[in-house]
């Protein structure tokens, strides 16, 4: 501002653009540096808090054995493979994998599994041998209480099947399996279940819908010991075998959980599938599964 006799000028000089550029940039960045580093934090407790989170989601479930058929409605962190030798007219199916693999805990609500293509090996040979399918069930557990509080579980569950494997042993074609699955329990006894529908994309004259339930009555005996007996039924809708139902009844001793390292624990189990019902497309079915839950 300068004066000029009894009048004042006052002069505007225009702002340097290249500086206020320059502090814009610096801030920007400054911002962009403290959101990664809050991102990378947040990560790093992701992975850091994994088992505790995991404690946490199991500490208000039932802490039953998982039964050798039927799934769970309990939230597991384990890895599983199960062996099937099925006895179907005219060949014995070796089926080893069972569908089964590595199941994880990511929040504390959902558990995630993924399963390897089993392989599938014929005693006939005429019938070609080779992988199945890939699969994944995602479960959302949507109320629970532990013994103390009520001794229960209901889940949710959705099975995909991806056409991994060649016809015979892979279906050819995606499939769909929306479950509900529960469980009680009294003291040392519990039941548990599931009652769902596997929904392929494409219905044939060998695959269609299948109505699938299952149900356990499992004690725990002793510290290490948890005989059942499960009743497994298939209602066929579509395909070869649409309007029927078959029936088995599984007795099963499962032995567990083993200490074995850290928190890695050993369970396993075997198992007899007898068909109930006249109609049946296998019988005396033997099953062996072993997980190591962590």
């Amino acid at each position: 501002m300068r004066q000029r006799g009894e009048v004042y000028v006052v002069e505007i000089r225009p702002v340097d653009n290249a500086i206020d550029m320059r502090t814009t940039g610096l801030i920007l960045m400054a911002c962009l540096h403290a959101c990664q580093a809050e991102a990378q934090e947040q990560k790093a407790d992701f992975w850091s808090a994994w088992f505790q989170r995991v404690d946490r989601s199991q500490a208000v479930q039932p802490r039953w054995v998982t039964p050798l058929a039927t799934t769970t409605a309990r939230l597991e962190e384990e890895w599983r493979s199960d062996v099937f030798w099925v006895q179907r007219p005219g060949d014995t199916l070796t089926n080893i994998g069972g569908g089964k693999g590595p199941s994880v805990i990511p929040i504390e609500r959902v558990e995630i599994i993924v399963s390897p293509p089993p392989y599938l090996h014929h005693s006939d040979p005429a019938t070609s041998n080779g992988f199945s399918d890939l699969g994944m069930l995602v479960k959302y557990r949507m109320a629970s209480a532990n013994e103390r509080r009520g001794n229960y579980v209901v889940t949710a569950f959705l099975g995909i099947t991806v056409p991994t494997g060649d016809v015979p042993n892979g279906v050819g074609h995606a499939t769909f399996s929306p479950s509900l699955a529960y469980g009680k329990g009294w003291g040392r006894l519990d039941v548990q279940g599931t009652v769902g529908v596997n929904v392929p994309t494409r219905i044939t004259t060998t695959f269609g819908r299948a109505i699938i339930a299952n149900n356990t009555v499992q004690l725990h005996a002793g510290r290490w010991l948890w005989p059942e007996v499960e009743v497994n039924s298939t209602h066929f809708i579509d395909g070869v075998n649409a309007g029927r139902t078959q029936v088995f009844i599984t007795p099963a001793l499962l032995v567990g959980r083993f200490h074995m390292w850290r928190r890695m624990a050993l369970t396993a189990g075997v198992g007899l599938q007898v068909a109930a019902t006249e109609f049946h497309t296998s019988n005396h079915n033997v099953i062996v599964s072993i997980r190591l839950p962590f």
